[in-house]
């Protein structure tokens, strides 16, 4: 769980560390197994895709919408700006 926090908090951008090391900060211990192994899978995609993903500048892959990516766009949208 430290790697993957940590991995979270160092993305590559700057943007990225802050919403996907926000959003594990906040969430990660409460997500169940399978969304941890959705999260790690997601946060290997290159940096400018997630940012497009989660800030709806894309449409996001089907193989990632999900519901870890439901999570974060929520948080993003939400309570990133709070952080």
């Amino acid at each position: 769980m430290k790697r993957l926090m940590f991995r979270a908090h160092h993305m590559g951008s700057n943007e990225n560390d802050i919403l996907f090391g926000g959003f594990a900060e906040k969430y990660l211990a409460s997500l169940t197994p399978e969304q941890v192994d959705r999260f790690e899978t997601l946060i290997a995609e290159p940096d400018t895709d997630l940012f497009n993903w989660v800030t709806n500048k894309q449409d996001v892959p089907a193989q990632y919408d999900h519901d870890v990516m439901a999570m974060i766009k929520k948080f993003v949208q939400n309570e990133a700006a709070r952080t």
